[in-house]
């Protein structure tokens, strides 16, 4: 007869003082390291959440934060996605941003495939963001040039470098061509 171990429980102060330059995140307890993702990646994630919070910030529309962001999910999951963003209501009563984790999942969660990433842990983060009260995700494939988009965990729609990414109601006005996501290098 086997005897389960007890998972550690992981408290904020302990997640966040983990090595710097670790990307992580906290998933049934286990301690998962996000590794690199490559320059593709970072640059596509750079580039989309740079254009989100010039946009959010000139609107005062809410706040956009990187991958290193964990959000504690109903769970106690800590997820990053790769580029998030959260609307004002939701940070209402604030003078400043919390110095630890927000808790539930952005209104938009964006995640950039990478190599390493696998079908299902996109599919379960998906899942556990919308659970937590994600309205909007987008799943960025660079290898296709494509972009799903989610408002729950199955895909409502397909886009191709035509089209264009649209903000919707959670950031009502962002427009941003597809195409513009992946660029090719003329210098």
């Amino acid at each position: 007869m086997a005897i389960a171990s007890e998972k550690k429980r992981w408290t904020d102060e302990e997640f966040m003082a983990l090595p710097q330059g670790g990307r992580y995140e906290l998933v049934d307890g286990d301690l998962i390291d996000m590794g690199n993702s490559g320059m593709e990646h970072g640059n596509i994630g750079m580039f989309l959440g740079g254009v989100i919070e010039i946009y959010v910030r000139s609107h005062k529309l809410g706040v956009t934060c990187d991958s290193s962001t964990a959000f504690t999910m109903k769970s106690g999951n800590k997820r990053s996605p790769d580029v998030s963003f959260v609307a004002r209501e939701r940070l209402q009563g604030l003078k400043r941003l919390p110095k630890g984790f927000f808790q539930g999942a952005p209104d938009l969660a964006v995640e950039v495939i990478s190599p390493n990433n696998t079908f299902e842990e996109i599919h379960s983060k998906l899942v556990e963001y919308f659970e937590n009260g994600c309205r909007l995700a987008w799943v960025i494939n660079p290898d296709e040039q494509s972009v799903l988009v989610y408002h729950q965990p199955h895909p409502d729609r397909l886009l191709t470098i035509v089209d264009t990414l649209d903000g919707e109601a959670v950031i009502s006005g962002l427009a941003l061509p597809v195409a513009d996501l992946f660029i090719e290098l003329d210098y």
